[in-house]
């Protein structure tokens, strides 16, 4: 490295990680989006609500983007290991775990915050995360872990493997 590239390397170093972060933000939010519009659609179909309010969606992607930004938090707080003696799987299940407590906790403390904003009690719009209801609490912790395990499963991978090894297995050589 010579004597001028190195001023410009923590920039170019910090725009490379701006980058990185809004693609993986990106992708994490259009991964989360999919699952939660079809999700959204069908409980619209169970309902039989005829016709499907688009709006609907919006909020899905909406509420996609903020679970990415969760995710990605918890990420940060508690990166990713994988063990080669353990293996992807169990490596990363007590992750996954983790993960969920932690994304669990921001959307209670996401209700709390809306209820705040539309004039309520932060403690009394905590609690009505999920309406109040522990097994609708336990329901959406294990659908949102069946969407967050794949995700997982698939950064172990890369990390295991490198991105570009990870993306030629799944979409084929760039060649």
């Amino acid at each position: 490295m010579t004597a001028t590239s190195k001023p410009n390397a923590p920039s170019h170093g910090i725009k490379e990680k701006i980058k990185e972060g809004f693609k993986k933000a990106l992708a994490l939010t259009l991964y989360f989006g999919t699952w939660f519009c079809a999700i959204t659609f069908m409980a619209a179909t169970a309902l039989e609500e005829r016709p499907i309010p688009l709006s609907l969606f919006g909020f899905a992607l909406i509420k996609a983007g903020i679970s990415a930004k969760f995710m990605l938090i918890a990420q940060a707080a508690y990166p990713i290991k994988v063990s080669k003696e353990h293996g992807i799987v169990k490596s990363l299940f007590n992750e996954s775990l983790v993960y969920i407590v932690i994304v669990l906790a921001l959307n209670y403390l996401e209700a709390g915050l809306h209820g705040l904003i539309d004039g309520k009690e932060f403690i009394a719009s905590m609690g009505a995360f999920g309406h109040g209801e522990p097994l609708r609490i336990l329901a959406l912790s294990i659908v949102y872990w069946l969407i967050v395990w794949p995700y997982l499963i698939f950064m172990g991978v890369n990390q295991a493997l490198g991105n570009t090894a990870t993306l030629a297995i799944l979409f084929g050589s760039k060649k």
